[in-house]
């Protein structure tokens, strides 16, 4: 649910929060959340070009040829990418947006260590009690733009299926114009509860806007 994605985005470090909101705004998969380079990434433009997946540290093609096609970055998103580079130790195009420093950024961090040592924690903490893992988050990214009134045409190109019938079947549970408009009434959802009237990432020690 919206709230909850805020609850675990306020109580996120940046690193976390960073995967999270771009896991739930875009719907990569897990294998392309990690998969991502900087070089990769249109801060300008507010687009991704989504060319790799990488599975047990094997770097391989996206699962199909519709997984290739460009996803939008949402003003929001941009920023929160922009303010992770600031702080990250690998920032050229060819490095990893999620570089591990153990392998001297040579591999992306371990998916399922950041799940169970951070993000887990944290949703228990905020009191979720659902249980949670990368794929969650694209299913939940399906179902919000289901329920802001998204066409399913659209909800196909930005979910990146080869089929319709994989969006309605699959993830729907209750770069145009079209596209960008979706991700952004996905957004005003999770952060509808600010009480300033302005769209603002905050963690427990940082801010990302």
């Amino acid at each position: 649910m919206p709230d909850e994605i805020k609850a675990m985005l306020d109580n996120l470090s940046i690193r976390e929060r960073t995967l999270v909101l771009l896991a739930v705004s875009t719907g990569l998969r897990q294998s392309e959340l990690f998969g991502l380079k900087w070089g990769d990434i249109d801060l300008v433009q507010g687009a991704m070009n989504v060319t790799r997946s990488i599975v047990y540290g094997v770097v391989g093609p996206c699962k199909t040829e519709s997984s290739q096609k460009p996803v939008p970055v949402h003003p929001l998103l941009a920023d929160a990418l922009s303010d992770w580079r600031k702080q990250c130790a690998y920032t050229k195009p060819d490095d990893w947006v999620f570089a591990s420093k153990c392998h001297r950024g040579r591999r992306p961090f371990w998916r399922q260590a950041i799940l169970r040592k951070y993000v887990r924690p944290v949703a228990k903490r905020v009191g979720i009690q659902k249980c949670i893992g990368w794929h969650t988050f694209r299913h939940t990214y399906s179902t919000l733009l289901r329920s802001v009134g998204t066409e399913f045409k659209v909800m196909q190109e930005l979910l990146r299926h080869s089929t319709l019938r994989s969006t309605l079947d699959v993830y729907t549970q209750a770069i145009t114009p079209a596209k960008h408009a979706a991700q952004a009434a996905v957004l005003s959802l999770v952060f509808s509860c600010e009480t300033n009237g302005t769209s603002q990432l905050s963690g427990s020690n940082d801010v990302v806007a």
